[in-house]
């Protein structure tokens, strides 16, 4: 018969946002051994993606288009300029906001790492069969958008 203590354990373990929180751990762990060689993080691929998809969007569009807040951005974004992947210049409508664009070093990145996280993908769902991958991905899915009005930070893709 369990303990009171092995009972605690055990409820901890099974709650949505611990199992949650453990799947990203494992997620993140995945992503950064299949681009440890292009030194990529999920947020530094995030934001290459997002520079890719409008380029010329400024770091605020950055943010919303991933549910970042802006400091958090701006250091992602430093840190990709710093390695020459981002350049950051002045908007020709308005000088006053900064234009985000890859450069031809950051879009060679982002071709390999599209490969790769691709491959991760597929790593993540493996133990998972075909119709358990779809459930999955459509219970994240139904999930992210019924809480999306409680989020800290907003999510809206470019253009939206």
């Amino acid at each position: 018969m369990p303990d009171a203590a092995t009972d605690l354990l055990q409820r901890l373990y099974l709650r949505p946002g611990f199992l949650l929180r453990r799947a990203h751990q494992l997620s993140v762990g995945l992503f950064e051994e299949g681009c440890r060689e292009l030194g990529l993080t999920p947020p530094q691929y995030g934001v290459l993606t997002i520079v890719d998809h409008a380029g010329g969007c400024d770091q605020a569009t950055v943010a919303r288009a991933l549910g970042f807040d802006r400091v958090t951005t701006l250091r992602i974004v430093r840190g990709l300029q710093e390695r020459a992947l981002v350049a950051r210049a002045p908007s020709a409508a308005d000088g006053r906001r900064l234009e985000l664009t890859l450069t031809p070093e950051g879009r060679a990145t982002l071709a390999q790492a599209r490969q790769r996280a691709e491959q991760v993908s597929q790593r993540l769902l493996a133990p998972l069969d075909g119709a358990e991958r779809d459930q999955l991905q459509s219970l994240l899915r139904k999930l992210c958008a019924g809480l999306e009005p409680q989020a800290r930070t907003e999510l809206r893709p470019p253009g939206c």
